[in-house]
């Protein structure tokens, strides 16, 4: 994959996912654009030297997305990777609490989506992040508010499919099952984290949708579940 004079923005870049895919696309030769909430994320960050780090950036925020994306030049991709995650049963999941999986994951990917629409000038490649219980919602017992925004996630990326391809600009979302990081082999210990798929395997998938050899694939919600 060749991303030579191309720019990439990636939300959510700093983090274990994020860093694989910045990762990859820095290999590939890309010129990457990154939000970061907390100034601590981008002190930490490995690739920092190498990147354009833009924060504290609030991506339910319409003034600080449209800061993330303004005047980029030449934006050829937008990896939608930032957003949240909670467990919460039904009683005991307000109004807020709703609210909070809505804004961190659906509305997140439509203002990114919005301003990268914007900023493309020949076409254009948006990678959103869904998760296999917004894909399969009966896994999602437990954590509804969270399978639903997901699945509104997926919902969002087949109509921009639709809707964005006569512009050329594809648009697909990936949906991994349980990512094996650190932070979710502490949470659950007893798992079989050698069947959880790895951040630079998802990364792959996501870099190659992001690329310019993809030049057909739009509307895709693709499971990067490993073994799981």
């Amino acid at each position: 994959m060749d991303f030579q004079n191309r720019t990439v923005i990636v939300t959510g870049g700093t983090g274990a996912l994020g860093r694989a895919v910045v990762g990859a696309l820095l290999a590939a030769g890309a010129q990457c654009r990154l939000s970061y909430l907390h100034e601590k994320e981008a002190d930490s960050f490995p690739y920092k030297d190498r990147v354009t780090l833009v924060g504290p950036c609030e991506l339910t925020s319409e003034e600080d997305v449209a800061r993330l994306y303004r005047d980029v030049d030449g934006l050829w991709a937008s990896i939608h990777i930032a957003g949240g995650f909670a467990m919460s049963r039904l009683e005991e999941t307000g109004k807020d609490a709703l609210m909070e999986m809505v804004n961190t994951n659906l509305v997140s990917s439509h203002l990114c989506s919005r301003a990268a629409v914007r900023a493309f000038k020949t076409g254009g490649r948006i990678v959103n992040v869904g998760a296999r219980p917004g894909l399969e919602p009966r896994l999602g017992a437990g954590m509804s508010a969270y399978a639903a925004s997901k699945a509104a996630v997926i919902a969002l990326t087949q109509a921009l499919a639709a809707e964005l391809a006569p512009r050329d600009i594809l648009v697909n979302a990936v949906v991994p099952s349980i990512i094996d990081t650190p932070a979710n082999r502490a949470s659950m210990p007893q798992a079989e984290h050698d069947a959880w798929p790895k951040p630079d395997q998802i990364a792959a998938t996501i870099a190659f949708l992001a690329s310019p050899d993809n030049r057909v694939t739009t509307g895709g919600a693709i499971p990067v579940s490993g073994r799981t």
